[in-house]
């Protein structure tokens, strides 16, 4: 039982990092001049997000997500 809590603990640590590296490879929301610059170009990628490198970014982070939230879950459990 020691051994398998290790192996989702030594998890869930890899979760996080990778959790790290995917938002910090995002690019922020800018609301500023580059924003408004880039206002028409925004309705040709808002239909392709899914394919962009962005979508496949995000996509990656809610998986993540879930899979953290369900391994933070199942560590705190009390049958360790």
């Amino acid at each position: 039982m020691a051994a398998l809590k290790i192996a989702i603990t030594v998890l869930f640590i890899i979760i996080c990092i990778f959790l790290s590296v995917v938002i910090l490879m995002q690019e922020g929301k800018s609301a500023g001049l580059s924003g408004a610059i880039n206002g028409m170009a925004d309705s040709y990628w808002g239909h392709n997000k899914g394919r962009s490198m962005e979508g496949k970014l995000e996509r990656l982070t809610k998986i993540g997500a879930f899979l953290w939230i369900i391994l933070a879950f199942v560590l705190n459990l009390k049958i360790w």
